[in-house]
């Protein structure tokens, strides 16, 4: 098979670790940004004073030129959404606006990065972690966060969680394109050799998913960790969204959707590759704007296996001959389904059943949508999707 079928770097995609960064992210800011540093390192301290609008207000021009690569641009999009989160939701009542110092660059950065000026799952979990080991594995006993809001053992478990499926997650990527192909040729044995592959990762994805509330409590994740990963898009707090202050391009006030987990590219690309399929509904709409807050390498990579085709249609024709694919492909969705699963019932324990209203309402996600009955509704469609059952 030509090495080109598994050609995941112009993605930015890596063959250890997926959609995590090829090497571990820059742990601060440049030195001509250190009271940026500071202050983005400090937020824990200032949220529990109630200082961190004042505070931001005070920093002195955010120098872009200080960003010297990638690794530089990646690490001050962390700082300026944490920061940037922190001054609209810190207090009792939001803040309506950023003030220009924050806003211009942030956006100026977003912009140059493909991404909304907003804290995206990218810069809250996929750039967020380093190892404390660092010839270390990608596991949670051995990674620990760069930035955090209040920060403590259930806001770091709940991100660190994030980071090792991500990097489990890889050897899933890795299968992709190589399925595909040998989907396209007919390729049984190819076929069901990576469809294993699959398998076996979204198998060690859910083993990870249930060490969740290991180390973060539903009432603490509700309470201390939620509230500053909420958006300005669909949040009745903030019905007419935040403005960007200083930001020409902006007119008026902005919506962008919240950090979400929906904004991981993993379930997305392992639907796309396995042919399932889901009826329109609001959550499916919803999920499609969430590709406009993933990297652009990374939804690019999706879009290259939607555009594949799926290997759905290769095991139904060869399932006669090797009825053993059928069986490894019902495998993918039984994993895929049940991740499904523990995800409602964690968003039902972790926060439709939480006493929530204002700034943290517990009937909508972070994402600003309804999210109980399409949760329910799209794991059904996985289920529906077994070739065993089908004729």
């Amino acid at each position: 098979m030509p090495a080109a079928s598994n050609d995941l770097k112009r993605f930015e995609v890596s063959d250890e670790r997926g959609f995590l960064p090829e090497r571990d992210p820059e742990r601060a800011l440049p030195a001509p940004l250190a009271l940026w540093q500071e202050l983005a390192s400090e937020l824990p301290k200032r949220l529990a004073a109630r200082c961190v609008r004042d505070a931001v207000r005070t920093l002195p021009r955010f120098e872009l030129a200080a960003l010297r690569s990638p690794a530089d641009e990646r690490a001050a999009m962390r700082a300026l959404s944490f920061l940037g989160h922190a001054f609209v939701w810190e207090g009792a009542a939001p803040a309506a606006a950023l003030p220009p110092h924050l806003a211009a660059p942030w956006c100026a950065l977003a912009a140059k990065l493909g991404r909304p000026p907003i804290l995206s799952y990218a810069s809250y979990a996929l750039d967020n972690w380093r190892r404390l080991n660092a010839q270390g594995p990608l596991r949670v006993d051995n990674l620990a966060i760069l930035q955090n809001f209040l920060g403590g053992q259930d806001e770091d478990w709940f991100i660190l969680i994030h980071v090792e499926i991500e990097a489990i997650a890889a050897k899933a990527l890795h299968a992709a394109l190589p399925a595909l192909a040998a989907a396209r040729a007919g390729e049984a044995a190819e076929l069901g050799a990576r469809l294993e592959e699959v398998a076996s990762a979204l198998e060690a994805m859910l083993a990870t998913l249930r060490r969740m509330p290991d180390r973060c409590d539903p009432y603490i994740y509700f309470h201390r960790v939620r509230p500053f990963i909420h958006g300005w898009k669909n949040h009745p707090a903030l019905p007419s969204g935040v403005t960007y202050e200083g930001v020409a391009e902006l007119s008026g006030p902005q919506l962008y959707r919240g950090e979400t987990g929906a904004q991981s590219t993993i379930v997305p690309v392992l639907d796309a590759l396995l042919g399932v399929a889901h009826a329109p509904d609001p959550l499916r709409a919803y999920l499609d704007e969430m590709r406009a807050y993933m990297p652009p390498g990374h939804r690019a990579f999706l879009a290259h296996v939607e555009a594949a085709g799926s290997v759905r249609a290769a095991v139904r024709d060869l399932r006669a001959a090797h009825p053993e694919l059928a069986e490894i492909y019902d495998a993918c969705l039984h994993w895929l389904e049940a991740f499904r699963s523990l995800h409602l019932d964690y968003a039902a324990k972790y926060i439709h059943s939480q006493a929530g209203g204002g700034a943290n309402p517990s009937d909508v996600g972070t994402g600003g949508t309804p999210f109980m009955t399409y949760l329910a509704k799209h794991r059904d469609e996985t289920a529906r999707h077994r070739v065993s059952d089908a004729r």
